[in-house]
């Protein structure tokens, strides 16, 4: 489990730098701070900004200090996931187009989230030992 959250936080990190660097991101120079105005996306297909690339690095950073206990790895994995499927739901009933699309969200963006979302819960709760089995070895 301690793995799974360590790989997952060194993606999210990487992510978050490959958010700022022209040519990875398409259309750099239209990136905004928080806006569904910012014209940027990642490998030319997910819509980002500054404060978007900030949330992936954030993120990455607490899976990777988070990973240092199983318990941490299990928490930052379950309610990752759970924040991960928010975001999808918000994506879904916020429009592209709205004030409050202000991270932003594409519909690449959203659905990505939703793979996240399942995926980090997923490893949570697959990669749980029962409470019995470290000490039975």
């Amino acid at each position: 489990m301690q793995q799974a959250a360590l790989l997952v936080g060194a993606v999210f990190l990487l992510v978050g730098v490959l958010g700022f660097i022209p040519g990875i991101t398409t259309d750099y120079d239209t990136m905004k701070f928080a806006s569904h105005d910012s014209g940027a996306e990642l490998l030319g297909i997910f819509q980002v900004s500054v404060l978007h690339n900030l949330v992936h690095l954030a993120f990455g950073v607490a899976g990777i200090a988070m990973a240092r206990t199983p318990s941490g790895a299990r928490t930052f994995l379950l309610v990752g996931g759970a924040i991960y499927l928010v975001l999808w739901l918000y994506g879904l009933f916020v429009g592209h187009d709205s004030g409050a699309n202000f991270v932003p969200l594409n519909t690449a963006d959203d659905w990505l989230h939703f793979v996240l979302g399942l995926g980090m819960i997923a490893l949570g709760a697959l990669l749980t030992r029962p409470r019995g089995a470290a000490r039975r070895r």
